[in-house]
């Protein structure tokens, strides 16, 4: 059996320079000598036991930390104590057990404990042990590792047994209530788009397109979904004793008390100003590769315009990324600058920042193409024809193409084999317009199944690819990382596939040899840590937004393509396995965090539902008009629209779009009554005399009784204060209180009458 370890602290045993002098090391070791013997006499006064070890490189030491029991029973009591104060359910966990075997205490409860114990600041009981912190600034990390054997069981699980088989409360034991409560949300949400599934498929073989019908009940499902979802929430908050769990919240090592409240708002309204213009950017940005991969590629019918045709693909990726990534990069920046006083307001801050133009991203290209292509794509296209060929940029394109006459020379010559047939060709090319300049020739070229064809690659295309992300790139990136350190090809337990040199660490006891049984167990322990150490931290954020975006696709934009909603559930069914096997294999193991809530995605599925109510009214206003029964607006032919005569005038055009926005907002109200009916209607059938409330109310009744107690018995021991002191009095005013004149003033009165 390998030592227990509870925390590893990862030491930078260096600072980080480029070309240090001999000077700049030896001051480098010297703060690193100081720091980590600090770091270790920090760790041992406060009870833990801490040893150091080697790391990956001779730059990094690894601090392995584990509570003993005595400290952990402390820790225990500390955070019943905690609880009870602000009033949250007490757990399982008794509040004086006499040592930590008798508590039931789950791992992920004792990870918890231990690692908010070193983290935490001084004023909320813990060691102040931050991580690139001003005092810790060669902390690089504090992380727990992974437990094998649970591990692999529950990949066995997922890949064996439908989704309903795997225990969600082993999973909570393991990584705690953040992952718990992601993996039941998404086996929730799985189950969930068995419904619009169901219904998808049968519109589509045995419905017509963009139905009403299918639409309304889309709208119903997604909002009844939600708020489904808000009364899930409370239910396991109360099952798991996590609700209300943010009152104990351990404060934010950077936060500082005595900023005004009144800076911290005005620091949050300075960040909108920063995503508008990055959301502008993005849309612009965003708009212009559509109407280059749409319109432009299309009329262009010159040299390479095969490769032409994938120059929106490439802008794409070497831009939008790009920009998405300096988004986040400022979103943090601004974020850290309001003053969050915890990590779950700090975090559900971010999320909404990043999902912002992560949503933009997602769903703009549909929307350009669902509310301009389809039903103006005509009218675009020719604009876009106007201003090629008015602006003269056909003109100097072929001008350029002449200055470049001797690569399209040699291009032509390539492909032709030179001679006076390739100076025939070039003089062709030159003397042909580039653009397609026929209004008839450029209307065939519109794409009137362009809309399924993006559903398509969003809900499937896509979707596979990021599974790819998750599973398969980060295997071929570490073994890339490891060949070009000169290690060979590694699987994921860090067995090389060739011969490996062997090295003696520092960490190995003198004398030993191969043969020593508890050596060799040492010996790959260590390997085991050094190998989780290099792996990144688990992100809930990424599997959050990926389920939120998916959600969108489904509520907003399943009517155009009514399988998205089958294909979801596919997707998920897998996405439930792959990440777990990502939590497993390729990241390191979740700090357990204790939560009571998904935080700010709740509210962003909400957004997204009320978003549908307008999305789908106006795709069934615009393709599917009450007096025709075509579903198309454009027909096969490319004949342009074929539901709104006069369809190419602008004033047909504004007009269109005014009844088409009056439609949405019209549905907006709808969304209101519809939301405010569904959350009444759920609350008496789900939550109203559930066990769930019952014991909601049942602790709350047994906090105020407790205090009861604590005020009776100081009441008791005034009361007899009291008594003793009337009882010193009592005889010397004994006759004041014997003698009562009230009968006899009376009887006085009656007879003075």
């Amino acid at each position: 059996m390998p030592p227990h370890v509870d925390v590893v602290l990862v030491f930078r045993a260096s600072a980080k320079r480029t070309t240090p002098s001999k000077e700049q090391i030896r001051q480098d070791a010297a703060k690193a000598e100081r720091q980590y013997t600090t770091l270790i006499d920090t760790l041992t006064r406060a009870g833990l036991k801490a040893v150091g070890r080697r790391g990956e490189n001779q730059d990094q030491l690894l601090v392995l930390v584990t509570c003993p029991p005595d400290v952990l029973v402390k820790l225990v009591h500390c955070e019943r104590h905690s609880d009870f104060l602000y009033g949250l359910p007490m757990s399982k966990v008794e509040f004086a057990p006499p040592d930590v075997n008798s508590a039931p205490l789950s791992p992920a409860d004792r990870i918890r404990l231990v690692h908010a114990y070193i983290t935490s600041t001084p004023q909320d009981g813990g060691l102040g042990i931050i991580p690139e912190c001003k005092e810790w600034d060669l902390v690089q990390s504090v992380m727990v590792l992974h437990n094998h054997e649970f591990n692999e069981q529950w990949i066995r699980l997922w890949t064996r047994h439908r989704i309903a088989s795997v225990q969600l409360e082993k999973v909570r034991d393991q990584f705690g209530d953040s992952v718990a409560l992601y993996f039941f949300f998404l086996t929730a949400y799985t189950r969930a788009l068995i419904f619009p599934s169901v219904l998808g498929v049968g519109f589509y073989f045995f419905g017509t397109p963009y139905s009403a019908l299918y639409s309304t009940l889309l709208f119903i499902w997604s909002v009844v979904f939600v708020e489904w979802w808000r009364l899930q929430e409370r239910i396991l908050s109360v099952r798991w004793c996590t609700r209300g769990s943010f009152r104990v919240e351990k404060r934010r090592a950077d936060h500082d008390p005595g900023f005004p409240w009144w800076k911290k708002e005005a620091r949050k309204m300075a960040s909108i100003p920063v995503i508008l213009l990055f959301a502008s950017v993005l849309a612009v940005l965003l708009t212009g590769i559509f109407v280059l991969e749409a319109f432009v590629t299309q009329l262009y019918k010159g040299p390479g315009h095969r490769i032409v045709a994938f120059s929106p693909t490439l802008l794409f990726a070497a831009l939008v990324p790009q920009l998405l990534e300096v988004y986040k990069a400022s979103a943090k920046r601004y974020t850290d600058r309001e003053n969050h006083s915890h990590q779950s307001s700090h975090a559900g801050s971010l999320s909404i920042k990043v999902f912002t133009l992560s949503a933009i991203n997602a769903y703009l290209g549909l929307a350009l193409s669902a509310f301009v292509y389809v039903p103006f794509g005509e009218s675009v296209m020719h604009l876009v024809q106007h201003h090629l060929f008015s602006s003269g940029v056909h003109t100097r394109a072929a001008a350029l193409l002449e200055r470049l006459n001797l690569n399209l020379n040699d291009t032509v010559k390539f492909g032709f084999g030179g001679g006076k047939g390739a100076k025939a060709v070039v003089e062709r090319v030159a003397a042909h317009s580039l653009f397609e300049a026929d209004t008839a020739n450029a209307r065939q070229k519109l794409n009137p199944s362009r809309l399924q064809e993006q559903m398509f690659a969003f809900t499937v295309t896509n979707q596979v690819v990021n599974n790819f992300q998750e599973i398969g790139l980060p295997y071929v990136r570490r073994a890339i990382e490891s060949f070009r350190a000169g290690k060979g090809f590694r699987n994921v337990n860090g067995k090389g596939i060739g011969k490996k040199k062997r090295v003696a660490f520092d960490d190995e006891p003198a004398g030993q040899g191969q043969d020593d049984a508890r050596t060799r167990e040492e010996r790959e322990f260590l390997e085991t840590v050094r190998s989780e150490v290099a792996l990144p931290e688990y992100e809930v954020f990424e599997d959050y937004s990926e389920m939120a975006t998916q959600f969108g696709y489904v509520a907003l934009w399943s009517t155009i393509w009514p399988l998205a909603p089958a294909m979801s559930l596919l997707n998920n069914h897998i996405e439930a396995r792959s990440d777990a096997f990502k939590i497993a294999v390729h990241t390191r193991r979740p700090i357990p965090v204790r939560t009571d809530t998904i935080g700010p995605w709740l509210e962003s599925l909400s957004f997204l539902a009320w978003l549908s109510a307008l999305t789908n009214s106006a795709l069934v206003y615009l393709f599917r008009p009450p007096d025709h029964d075509v579903a198309t607006v454009m027909n096969a032919e490319g004949e342009g629209p074929s539901a709104h005569p006069g369809y190419n005038g602008i004033a047909e055009m504004k007009e269109l779009l005014v009844s088409a926005l009056l439609i949405a907002l019209l549905a907006s109200h709808g969304y209101l009554l519809l939301r405010s009916a569904v959350r009444h209607m759920l609350e008496l059938a789900i939550w109203r005399g559930s066990k769930e409330m019952k014991e909601a109310e049942r602790v709350e009744r047994d906090i105020k009784e407790k205090y009861l107690e604590q005020c009776s018995t100081g009441a008791a021991s005034g009361e007899a204060i009291a008594r003793e002191s009337i009882d010193r009095d009592e005889d010397h005013w004994a006759s004041f209180w014997a003698n009562d004149e009230g009968l006899e003033e009376i009887q006085k009165t009656i007879k003075d009458v």
